[in-house]
């Protein structure tokens, strides 16, 4: 795999999940450098005409008024180790790669007046794969400084590290890598802290997910079409193009391409249950929902967010309000919606395909019926599935208290709603295993049934992970099994 090259923009959600989750390396492009020289020198000018500078001759927060006395290197070790204030478990190793990330991303930007040496720093620390040990609960939203604190420690040999799977002192840890511990000139500390980037760096891992999520739930649903022998009408061009809303065209095209075949089977129905024939709709909805979140994340990633902001090619240092990141809450709440109305679709097509038996599929998918129990008890797994989902997407954005004695009085809550809807996607990923599951049964059991290509794949690797139903068995077994394959890089269909 090619390094990726930090040039100051263009770093994309596929990007993040490379380093973050592939070892991908990362270069320093041939301009970056310079930029940030360039920016530390009007930062460096602007500090000696005697202008007051956020985080490099003022306090923090409610301390804004109070000026920086003597060393303003130590206070930038100073303002570390007083914003250390993280809990919680650790935050995994893939999480912290993606942080580190896309603060370098940001970084390259060239805003913050961050010196270059500790910009190669982090890069190697990356590189290298010596990672800060992150705890997860500190961040409201308004920047994550007080995670991204375990970071700038990690570069100054303070702290906790992870390195080649141990827990140790950061110290060692970058001994151990060959790397030395930097030096902080004026506001670097406050330039590594002060910006959303756990939050834009998981965001993107998030989105990571949910495309791939939505791939296969395009797989359920159309497998469930065939099992259901569903009335496919429901995809013809035409009638996207009479409502061309957000995504339905993609959707349904994606289903359609799932079934293609030479002859298609007659419906058995005239119109499928509401989950059936909206499928369109509701698929097209999340993939919106998708890109509004992919692009909040990947404005983040390639923005100059911090405060203050050097404008090097102006010479001014500006104060702003960049880091906020109200917008990308706003997506990750919208994306949390999404997700929940089509679980909620998949979950009613599993109930409908596991139920008293309609369109000619036997009770509960059971060949054996009687007191067979077949399919039916999960029912009552999908549907307490599916109401952690809903509890998880109510919004959480507004829920904020004026911390700092009123200086910092809104929040936007982005770690939150990124996280909550980041463990939205691992649930509604385990309903598309159950609808995965009973598509395949009912396609079994529909006599003379054949199968598109596609679906067809599908159905197949399915049943190379575990066999059809022929009498009662723990079906949370093989439902752990396919989903073990949906979210482990191995699924083949």
């Amino acid at each position: 795999m090619s390094p990726l090259v930090l040039t100051g923009a263009g770093v994309s959600t596929g990007d993040v999940a490379a380093v973050a989750r592939e070892a991908r390396k990362v270069e320093i492009g041939p301009d970056v450098i310079g930029r940030l020289e360039r920016a530390r020198k009007v930062l460096d000018q602007a500090a000696a005409s005697g202008q007051q500078i956020y985080g490099l001759n003022t306090g923090l927060g409610a301390n804004l008024g109070t000026s920086v006395e003597g060393d303003a290197s130590a206070f930038q070790r100073q303002l570390l180790e007083g914003r250390s204030g993280a809990v919680g478990e650790a935050l995994p190793v893939e999480a912290v790669r993606a942080t580190m990330l896309a603060r370098l991303a940001m970084l390259s930007a060239g805003g913050s007046g961050l010196s270059p040496a500790v910009f190669v720093a982090l890069v190697e620390a990356l590189n290298a794969g010596v990672h800060p040990v992150m705890p997860s609960l500190g961040s409201i939203g308004a920047g994550d400084l007080v995670l991204m604190t375990a970071l700038a420690r990690l570069l100054i040999g303070e702290g906790e590290a992870d390195y080649q799977g141990r827990r140790m002192p950061a110290a060692k840890a970058l001994m151990m890598a060959r790397l030395a511990p930097i030096a902080l000139a004026p506001k670097d500390g406050l330039s590594l802290i002060n910006a959303s980037a756990f939050s834009a760096g998981n965001g993107a891992l998030a989105v990571t997910d949910a495309l791939s999520a939505i791939a296969q739930q395009h797989q359920a649903g159309a497998l469930t079409m065939e099992g259901i022998g569903a009335n496919r009408t429901i995809l013809d061009p035409r009638l996207q193009m009479a409502r061309p809303a957000s995504g339905q065209q993609e959707a349904a095209k994606a289903l359609h391409d799932l079934l293609a075949r030479e002859d298609a089977p007659a419906p058995t129905t005239i119109q499928d249950p509401l989950s059936i024939r909206c499928m369109p709709s509701i698929h097209g909805a999340l993939i919106g929902a998708i890109d509004q979140a992919r692009n909040a994340v990947e404005i983040e990633l390639n923005a100059a967010a911090d405060n203050p902001l050097v404008l090097g090619e102006d010479g001014v240092v500006i104060s702003t309000g960049n880091f906020h990141t109200a917008g990308l809450s706003l997506a990750f709440e919208t994306l949390g919606l999404a997700i929940a109305q089509c679980a909620a679709a998949t979950t009613a097509r599993f109930i409908q395909l596991t139920g008293s038996g309609r369109n000619g599929l036997p009770k509960y998918l059971s060949p054996v019926g009687g007191a067979s129990a077949g399919f039916v008890p999960l029912q009552k797994t999908a549907t307490s599935i599916l109401a952690a989902i809903r509890h998880k997407a109510n919004p959480v954005m507004l829920d904020f208290l004026p911390v700092s004695e009123g200086v910092e009085d809104h929040a936007t809550q982005s770690p939150l709603a990124v996280a909550k809807c980041t463990d939205m996607i691992a649930l509604w990923r385990r309903l598309i295993a159950f609808e995965l599951m009973a598509a395949a049964q009912a396609v079994d059991l529909r006599e003379g049934s054949t199968l598109a290509p596609r679906t067809a794949a599908v159905h197949t690797a399915i049943r190379t992970l575990f066999p059809s139903l022929r009498e009662d068995r723990p079906l949370g077994v093989d439902a752990e099994a396919l989903h073990a394959a949906l979210i482990g890089g191995n699924w083949q269909a």
